[in-house]
């Protein structure tokens, strides 16, 4: 069974600017984990079938003026219809003030009232792809990350196949680190993958002789980032000159992880082959092939070999122009 995991109330209000105007008890011993959120009107119509009181309930302007539109034993019965499933939370949205009614009955149902002046759609999407970052279902794994040329690309190998000092000179080349030997990744939606750094190994890198360096404070903000979405992975591996490496890069391999397939380049490491400008070239490679452009396709195309692709136009007016 997957972990399910949580994150507290008090993160919430902190990270979206709420303001508490209800809390049974300390906010940071109150935790969501369902990175979905509602707009109770089914149940404020007395229909509660599929209602989750782990979602964070959002009321604007229609659900309280549909409130105010009844009588008052009426209008305590709807409220009561919404705090009695005790909810994670309500959010007021758009400086909308909560009644003097529903303060009281929140307080009798324990259920904490949170308020916003943003607007009902803009905050609840916002505060749905918050979630979806914060609760995603996460492995970590050991490797380097390290953005290149915009492409997130996760550098896995054995320990001590050089990884760190690939990413060393990745970042000397002008290309950021995200995370050295653990890589926590989380799925945020059905085909994307984030990666970062656990917070305590957050931009130090390990490297054999030297001992521990800060990537920050060494090469400056502007060599590191938080996060970044994985676009690629590379399997460093000693050289076995056995084994037969692609040549051509005409299909391309993935790896599963979390359920979603990422393109994956096996990189032999020679003494002699320089691995970083290698990644750098294949980060770019893998850029063009989402734009759909495959130069072994391209290749094999201008050896009549298949017809399978069109040469661009471009391509074709520089070539004769030789």
């Amino acid at each position: 069974m997957a972990a399910k995991y949580t994150i507290s109330l008090e993160k919430i209000v902190k990270t979206h600017g709420f303001e508490v105007v209800y809390a049974p008890k300390n906010i940071s011993e109150i935790f969501v984990s369902s990175p979905d959120v509602y707009r109770p009107g089914l149940i404020f119509a007395g229909f509660a079938k599929y209602f989750d009181p782990d979602r964070i309930q959002f009321l604007g302007a229609a659900e309280t003026e549909y409130i105010k539109s009844f009588e008052p034993e009426q209008r305590a019965d709807i409220i009561k219809r919404l705090l009695a499933k005790k909810p994670v939370a309500v959010v007021l949205t758009r400086n909308l003030k909560y009644t003097d009614e529903f303060i009281e009955l929140a307080k009798e149902y324990g259920v904490p009232l949170l308020s916003t002046a943003e607007g009902t759609s803009s905050c609840m999407s916002t505060l749905i792809a918050y979630l979806n970052v914060e609760l995603a279902p996460r492995i970590t794994r050991h490797g380097v990350f390290v953005e290149i040329y915009g492409e997130g690309v996760l550098i896995l190998g054995d320990s001590g196949v050089g990884k760190s000092e690939t990413a060393l000179e990745l970042i000397n080349r002008g290309h950021r680190l995200i995370a050295d030997d653990a890589v926590e990744i989380r799925k945020v939606s059905h085909k994307t993958l984030v990666g970062s750094a656990p917070e305590n190994i957050r931009h130090f890198i390990e490297l054999r002789g030297v001992g521990v360096i800060n990537a920050r404070r060494l090469f400056g903000i502007g060599s590191v980032k938080i996060s970044e979405k994985i676009d690629m992975v590379v399997q460093l591996e000693q050289w076995d000159p056995e084994k037969t490496y692609d040549r051509m890069g005409l299909e391309t391999e993935t790896i599963d992880i979390l359920g979603i397939s990422i393109p994956i380049n096996v990189v032999p490491v020679n003494p002699g082959r320089n691995i970083s400008i290698i990644i750098e070239t294949a980060a770019m490679n893998n850029r063009q092939k989402k734009m759909g452009y495959n130069a072994a396709r391209q290749l094999l195309h201008n050896l009549g070999m298949t017809d399978d692709v069109v040469p661009e136009q471009e391509e074709l007016e520089i070539w004769h122009n030789f």
